[in-house]
């Protein structure tokens, strides 16, 4: 069977960097639900890629026929990278993940413009407890054409006796929440990608209550990674050969 070189072996015996973080087993701190953790984010990393991305929290090829291109997503987790790290490869939690991320991306691709083509976005997720947002910066890095780029939150609502919804919730306040929502918005259009949401998350004023904090994370994420995706193209304007 051929390995799967999109994914990065490492070794066998591994443990998540944020073990030996200070502070690690120690009670949370109280917090403000409506708070997101820092975001850092770069474009056009890998020079030997097309499109690439690096965040903290790839060229199209011939595909089959039709007068839309096909959009594949792909979605691994390190060995390292915390929960799930014993879990095989390509399992159905990773699939899952995948499956979201194509629908949540494809509304934003001009497939149109891309006939007969296939674009693959892979993604790798080093450490889990961050938004997954690499992806659709990738995709904006390579130069394909896009409506618009594609946001997404995570919230979790913390179980009683204080049901609150947390946007952005750390790896603790994912495993220890009544229920989970992840929204993706394409922020300029203003148009909801994709909806992911699971457990008991009290009445329908809830999750309404829960969308409208997702939607607001998304459109305060969208300048960082826009100057993100400026200064990148800045870099490669500034390099190419004139």
């Amino acid at each position: 069977m051929p390995g799967d070189h999109r994914r990065i072996r490492g070794p066998e015996e591994s443990q998540p960097p944020q073990r030996y973080a200070a502070g690690e087993g120690e009670a949370p701190v109280p917090r403000d639900p409506a708070r997101l953790r820092p975001v850092y984010a770069r474009a056009g990393l890998l020079s030997q890629a097309k499109g690439s991305a690096y965040l903290e929290a790839g060229g199209p090829k011939p595909g089959r026929g039709g007068l839309r291109g096909r959009l594949l997503c792909d979605f691994r987790r390190a060995p390292f990278s915390g929960r799930g790290r014993d879990a095989p490869p390509g399992g159905f939690e990773e699939c899952e993940l995948a499956r979201a991320l194509q629908e949540s991306l494809e509304p934003a691709v001009r497939l149109g413009r891309y006939p007969r083509a296939q674009l693959e976005v892979s993604a790798l997720l080093l450490g889990d407890g961050g938004l997954a947002l690499a992806a659709p910066l990738a995709l904006a890095d390579t130069g394909v054409e896009t409506y618009d780029l594609v946001l997404g939150c995570s919230l979790s609502r913390a179980p009683a006796p204080a049901p609150a919804w947390l946007l952005d919730p750390t790896l603790l306040e994912e495993e220890r929440a009544a229920a989970g929502l992840t929204v993706a918005l394409m922020p300029v259009l203003k148009q909801v990608a994709g909806l992911l949401g699971s457990g008991e998350g009290g009445p329908t004023e809830s999750w309404a209550e829960a969308m409208r904090l997702g939607f607001e994370g998304c459109q305060r994420l969208y300048p960082v990674l826009q100057q993100c995706s400026v200064r990148a193209a800045h870099r490669r304007g500034a390099s190419a050969p004139l």
